[in-house]
């Protein structure tokens, strides 16, 4: 499997299939968001609720590779390729147990005030956590 410093195990739901039987496309772009939100709230320290400092979506993308279903498992990495004053550019990696590569995406996301919505600087624990996960690909 390709380098992610962070790998998250997600177990796919029934409602996750599709009436084609397998996992529908938005499915892929809420694991994304969920695996990318779990980083930022347990290792960055990220207030979703009422934190000074919030991430938007600004960019997102994802490639499609193997069709997966209900009841697998899906083993989802998590690198940062780019980190910016103000932005994120994550890159994630989506695998079956057998490492079977499902699906790859990336999501750019800007920091901004709360408040005012202008992009803000992205600092501190937030900051470090995002580090941590620069890799040479």
């Amino acid at each position: 499997m390709v380098n992610y410093p962070h790998w998250q195990t997600v177990p796919l739901r029934w409602k996750d299939n599709d009436v084609y039987g397998h996992v529908n496309n938005v499915v892929h772009y809420s694991l994304m968001d969920t695996v990318i939100n779990t980083w930022l709230i347990e290792r960055g320290g990220l207030d979703i609720e009422s934190g000074p400092v919030i991430g938007l979506c600004v960019e997102s993308h994802c490639a499609y590779h193997a069709s997966v279903s209900f009841p697998d498992t899906l083993r989802i990495g998590l690198r940062v390729a780019h980190l910016g004053r103000s932005s994120v550019r994550y890159e994630i990696g989506m695998y079956t147990a057998s490492e079977t590569l499902v699906a790859e995406g990336h999501f750019v996301h800007v920091f901004v005030d709360r408040e005012s919505r202008r992009p803000i600087e992205v600092a501190g624990k937030l900051r470090e956590s995002l580090t941590a996960l620069i890799t040479q690909g």
